[in-house]
């Protein structure tokens, strides 16, 4: 009664974290305007993902659409990250203090930035977590019906992110080198499998039929932002990831090899191994391999309990708790929007020092550029509802954003319901409403657009002005324009057609 108690103050403490981890000001972020989008048009995938997300969004949609339910989602599946470590804490026989040590490193971590953000990555980490505990379930007591959860959890995995393959391609060999090689001789394990083909099926028919995007995205992917990953780079994040509690993870890669009682689950250490062997070959972004950490600091946890038992060491046990709180705070400090962006401004030395100011256009501004993610987009949005309202037949009018973002932040802020922002990036390109002549352009597009003039929409159109731009300079989006088209003298749904066919066609190559 009493862990459970506790481990209830923690799952509670998880959520009040996730909530006051961001500071009022900020809006959502960039990328979680896409994937909320996704929730209004379901399909069985996109282009850079499966379909689940877009579930969880269309449940989010009949919640009523509001910042609380878009962040009670990832904070959800952190707490339930948090609570399946305890579960494999529990599973090898972990008490209290290992319970609270496991929890506090999963508290205390990147895990907290992660799970305030909506998007796949909160529950990719917790179907990992999740999947390691059946292999454990499975390991330990030899019963079949650990397989088919297993095989639930692989499946509706591969439908929320398809980087859970990595966890499968290195379980694989893991399996094989150990002596749960007898694995392969189960016939349940084969039915297991079927079971998963089943639930990723529906998803791998929609790729067939679609001239599978995910292999663009994943050229795109290659080619624009896995090319400048190093492999030093890679292995230095991974000591970062959960700084506070390393030792801890150390100590469970070292349990799985030298520690008696955990010889048995040494899959765990070969699959780390082998999936860590495979993302450095595929040169993956240092932040996929985060799944891979709960399950260890369930293994050290319990290994760290285990050999403090004697009065002696005894002593030990706070001085972890400690260590893991006290390393922790200083870093999250300044990881997380937890203060407003005047107050970054006023103190940026630190910011600065740690390259938290440096944007991918390699020059220093004055918030970190995720926290410049996560402002402009109620202005953008209310502008645009401004331009709308310049034109007298909205029926006939479209609006067209440079980038998913600003698409996004318009379908969710704007006050006026026939508004359906689109672009040509992301799943957008799909979602085009057509069904009307098109008479009038709103255009979003950002300051540094190749065409400042628009010369090019002012031999289409009769008047061609600007309406309003983002003007908060903390925003990404600053100086981001709002442009009315009015009154075209061509054929703008044909060109637009025209367009769409392109960048379809281009994805398919």
């Amino acid at each position: 009664m009493r862990n459970k108690l506790i481990l209830s103050f923690f799952i509670l403490l998880k959520f009040l974290i996730q909530y006051f981890a961001i500071h009022p000001v900020y809006e959502l972020h960039r990328d979680e305007y896409l994937h909320l989008d996704q929730g209004l048009h379901l399909d069985w995938g996109y282009l850079s993902l499966p379909p689940f997300t877009s579930w969880i969004s269309a449940i989010i949609f009949f919640l009523g659409n509001g910042e609380f339910w878009v962040k009670f989602f990832p904070a959800l599946f952190g707490a339930l990250t948090l609570y399946f470590t305890w579960k494999i804490i529990e599973t090898l026989g972990g008490n209290l203090f290992a319970c609270v040590l496991g929890a506090l490193a999963i508290l205390f971590s990147v895990l907290v930035r992660i799970n305030t953000l909506y998007q796949p990555n909160s529950l990719d980490f917790l179907f990992w977590t999740v999947s390691y505990y059946f292999v454990i379930k499975y390991i330990l007591s030899n019963e079949n019906k650990w397989l088919y959860f297993l095989a639930l959890s692989l499946g509706f995995g591969f439908l929320n992110k398809y980087n859970i393959a990595f966890l499968l391609l290195g379980l694989i060999p893991a399996f094989i080198v150990t002596p749960e090689r007898k694995v392969f001789r189960n016939k349940h394990l084969y039915y297991a499998i079927g079971l998963a083909l089943i639930i990723i099926s529906p998803n791998l028919i929609w790729q067939y039929q679609n001239s599978f995007p995910v292999i663009y995205h994943l050229n795109q992917l290659a080619s624009v932002q896995l090319v400048n990953v190093s492999i030093t780079d890679f292995i230095f994040s991974q000591f970062l990831f959960f700084f506070s509690s390393i030792f801890v993870i150390l100590a469970g890669l070292y349990a799985t090899i030298f520690f008696p009682l955990f010889t048995k689950i040494r899959v765990i250490l070969w699959s780390f191994i082998f999936t860590i062997g495979l993302f450095i070959f595929f040169s993956a972004k240092s932040y996929y391999t985060i799944g891979l950490y709960p399950v260890l600091i369930g293994i050290g946890s319990v290994y760290l309990e285990k050999i403090t038992l004697s009065k002696w060491k005894f002593y030990l046990r706070p001085a972890m708790v400690i260590i893991v709180i006290a390393l922790a705070i200083p870093v999250l400090n300044y990881a997380l929007p937890i203060y407003s962006p005047e107050t970054i401004m006023n103190n940026s030395e630190k910011y600065k020092e740690l390259g938290l100011l440096r944007w991918e256009d390699g020059r220093d501004h004055h918030l970190p550029q995720d926290f410049a993610d996560m402002l402009g987009w109620k202005e953008m949005a209310s502008k645009t509802d401004e331009a709308y309202k310049l034109i007298d037949d909205p029926e006939h009018t479209i609006v067209l954003c440079d980038n998913y973002g600003e698409a996004g932040a318009v379908n969710y802020y704007s006050s006026i319901p026939d508004i359906e922002a689109v672009t040509f990036h992301a799943d957008y390109v799909n979602w085009f409403p057509l069904e009307n002549k098109i008479k009038h352009v709103i255009l979003v597009k950002p300051r540094n657009d190749e065409d400042p003039d628009r010369s090019r929409e002012r031999a289409f159109f009769e008047e061609v002005f600007v309406s309003g731009e983002v003007e908060n300079e903390m925003a990404r989006e600053y100086g981001t324009k709002i442009w009315v088209l009015k009154n075209a003298s061509v054929d703008i749904n044909e060109i637009l057609k025209e367009e769409i066919k392109k960048e379809l066609n281009e994805r398919r190559q």
